[in-house]
């Protein structure tokens, strides 16, 4: 969709840049908001993706379907996702599998088919610079239209009341192996991009998986399913002190609720930054499924004698990493425990190193001079999802998935994705169009309590809907 050019008497309320799976759910809510708002979300991609790399057969999300894009927020959303299987004929069929945890495809399948439906959405452009226009208390996007072919075709502005930054994260590579990346020789490759590569990894004669969270575990599963029993030739590599489980008990799950979101982004910053790596396993671990089907592979591959020819090792690190020739790479490993090195030799790695918040400094250049940061040089987000800005900036700019710093963990998990578009449109719009829950955990977080639902302050420089119009 080409979107229609604004000027500074007839701004959007809300533009949002980047279109992934949380300002998707911003969207949709935005567009079931009784008066409605003037929208508009820009993706450099032609098209919906989610983590494409990752779409392995069989893989599952790790949240039930309910953490859909509106559900937790509004049930009765058309862009529900049990309302995306009523519209393809397969609401039946999904009632008699009994699935709480879907397919990552499916999931991939439910977003692209809400983004190609939900009006004000636009595709192939890309974000070029983000201003404050002080006499029109207004920011002004620029943005470059692209072709299939990535080449820019038109240049373009528009302005907006209210911004939500949506713009994800980005596969981490560590430093001793960012060289080797580029070679395609002996494939070194980041997780998001297995799919992309996989024919090529099978290929090599001795594969390397590094990284011990989920998505490490389901290629080195994949892996292990292709290659032929006795001659696997795989090393599974991890920081970690073992292949953990993901923490999954009931009670543990309720550190993804708003109630532990207040509470955590009440906490002090040192508190707060003490707590977030002794949380790794709530994130960072393997599902019980997905090890169990990890053990059941390696055992079937016993049963005539022998063991199958892979090694788990966790607690390793690389310290460097370097080529020999072409067609192999050097690892040259360290146990912190046993104080012992040692190097592996291998035709093929896959990084499972995990993803970071993608930087807001190129994007936010211009608005540089307003925006707050804490000691440690980051963002200051407040509880309503803003940054903090100078007051002289009367507009808000929300960020989604780019305050684990001041929200914790969940803020990359898509069961409090409905909840935060909620909490960020209640607040823009100055009322409550999304009723959101008191109290949503049994545990209470801290003895000073944070269950109760604060009253939602309208942005600065708000202009009622009625007026804007």
């Amino acid at each position: 969709m080409t979107p229609q050019p604004t000027d500074p008497d007839h701004p959007h309320d809300l533009v949002g840049i980047g279109i992934g799976p949380f300002n998707l759910s911003l969207a949709a809510l935005a567009d079931g908001i009784h008066g409605g708002l003037s929208t508009a979300f820009y993706e450099q991609r032609h098209a919906f993706h989610w983590h494409p790399g990752l779409l392995i057969e069989g893989a599952t999300l790790q949240v039930p379907f309910l953490a859909d894009l509106v559900t937790l927020a509004d049930p009765a959303s058309p862009w529900s996702f049990l309302n995306y299987l009523r519209a393809r004929d397969r609401l039946y069929p999904f009632y008699v599998a009994e699935r709480f945890h879907i397919q990552r495809a499916e999931y991939d399948a439910y977003c692209r088919w809400t983004s190609e439906q939900l009006p004000g959405l636009h595709f192939g452009h890309q974000i070029d610079a983000v201003r404050w226009n002080p006499e029109g208390h207004l920011f002004e996007i620029d943005f470059t239209q692209l072709g299939q072919d990535g080449e820019a075709e038109a240049l373009g502005r528009t302005h907006t009341r209210h911004i939500a930054l949506g713009i994800g994260t980005e596969p981490h590579i560590p430093e001793p192996l960012k060289p080797l990346v580029e070679a395609p020789a002996a494939p070194v490759i980041h997780s998001a991009d297995y799919l992309h590569h996989r024919e090529q990894i099978l290929a090599a004669e001795h594969i390397t998986v590094i990284g011990s969270g989920q998505s490490g575990a389901e290629i080195y599963l994949d892996l292990l399913r292709a290659r032929p029993a006795g001659a696997e030739k795989i090393h599974w590599l991890a920081r970690t002190e073992a292949f953990a489980p993901m923490e999954y008990s009931k009670l543990g799950l309720e550190q993804f609720t708003p109630d532990y979101t207040r509470y955590f982004h009440d906490l002090p910053q040192q508190a707060r930054d003490d707590l977030v790596p002794r949380q790794w396993q709530l994130h960072k671990g393997i599902d019980a499924d997905t090890i169990a089907a990890i053990h059941d592979e390696l055992y079937r591959r016993t049963l005539h004698g022998g063991w199958p020819d892979t090694v788990l090792t966790p607690g390793v690190t690389v310290r460097t990493a370097g080529r020999i020739a072409t067609t192999k790479i050097e690892l040259h490993l360290e146990h912190d425990r046993q104080n012992t090195r040692s190097r592996l030799t291998t035709n093929a790695v896959v990084l499972a190193t995990g993803y970071r918040e993608r930087p807001l400094g190129r994007l936010l250049a211009g608005l540089e001079p307003h925006l707050h940061r804490d000691t440690a040089g980051r963002h200051r987000v407040d509880e309503h999802y803003r940054l903090a800005l100078d007051p002289a900036v009367t507009g808000s700019i929300y960020v989604q998935n780019a305050e684990r710093h001041t929200h914790g963990v969940g803020a990359p998990d898509l069961g409090l994705a409905a909840w935060r578009s909620a909490t960020i449109l209640n607040h823009l719009t100055g009322k409550e169009p999304y009723p959101l829950p008191r109290r949503t955990a049994f545990t209470t977080f801290g003895l000073h309590t944070q269950n109760q639902t604060r009253p939602v302050p309208a942005p600065r420089g708000l202009v009622p809907l009625t007026e804007a119009r």
